[in-house]
Order: C-alpha cells, then structure tokens, then sequence
C-alpha cells in the first residue's frame, strides 16, 4: 500500500472547486477571548546581537494562530488533507521593544473577526508579569483551494463549523 500525496486525492467531496462556491458575505464570527502561548528565545531566535530577529516574530505568529485553531478543534493537516490551506493576505506588525536571548515572553492571540472568507487574527507579545509590551500585530487569512490556487468564495464547512464556536464565546 503507498502513500498517496494530497495533490494526488479527490477532493471533490470536501471541498468544491472555488469556480462553483458562492460569495458567503452572511457569515461573520468574533472571538474576545485570547490564547496564550509562551515564548522562550532561544540563541537561533536571535541576530548577531542577541536580540530577536524580526523574522522570528512572525514564525511565532503562526506557531500560536496554529496552535489556538488546534485547540479549538481545527487541525492544519487534516485541513491540508482536503486541499485547503489559509495563507496569510495581510499582516500588520508593530514593534514596541526588543526580545533578547534568554527572556521568556508570553504570545496571545485571538480571533477577531470573520468576515466573509476573511479571517482576522489579533496578537500581543507582552512579559508574563504584563509589565512590557514586545508587539502588537494584526493577520488577516483567507481559504484557498491548495491545487487551483484560487481563493474560495466560503470556507469550508470544517472551518465554518470552528469558527461558529468562536462567536458563541
């Protein structure tokens, strides 16, 4: 028995091609609660300097977005597995002050609208103990169908069905 790439399944039954999905402008979804994801810098988080390369920020960004979606019941993989992937489309960061090797801080993030297919996210990076703000951020998402590389017009009904959670919170 071999293994059978995700480009290579029928994804017709999961999700419909983007072509034949109708614009869903009546779904909209809010989450006010935030999910907090600890952060340590370790040395390949860093510059030369020791202090957090910008780029890590957004790695970080992603590991909690990913892991929050997880705990509400949406696994990336089995997204992935039926052909749907949620790049990011907008993303809006502001830096307050600087992460060094060794410190801990702690992420959370939220979601805060769903509006049609968009789906935003909000993110603070603040010390455990709240007294520092590290970065504030915003990241705006959208399903797109992964083998015709379109954008979907709704999401599909795993995603609807998690994100629908979320405006009951």
């Amino acid at each position: 028995m071999g293994f059978i790439s995700v480009s290579q399944q029928d994804h017709s039954s999961q999700i419909p091609p983007s072509q034949a999905i109708e614009k869903d402008d009546a779904f909209h979804a809010t989450s006010q609660d935030w999910f907090e994801y600890p952060i340590r810098v370790y040395p390949h988080h860093t510059d030369h300097g020791g202090m957090v390369w910008h780029g890590t920020y957004l790695q970080w960004l992603e590991e909690a977005r990913v892991e929050y979606l997880r705990t509400q019941g949406l696994d990336y993989s089995e997204l992935a597995a039926l052909g749907c992937i949620l790049p990011v489309v907008n993303l809006s960061i502001q830096y307050h002050h600087p992460l060094y090797m060794g410190e801990e801080a702690l992420l959370q993030t939220r979601m805060n609208q769903v509006s049609g297919v968009r789906i935003h996210f909000d993110y603070q990076m603040q010390s455990f103990d709240r007294e520092t703000q590290y970065l504030t951020a915003e990241v705006t998402l959208v399903p797109m169908d992964a083998e015709q590389g379109k954008i979907m017009r709704r999401l599909p009904p795993s995603v609807k069905e998690v994100l629908s959670r979320q405006k009951e919170n």
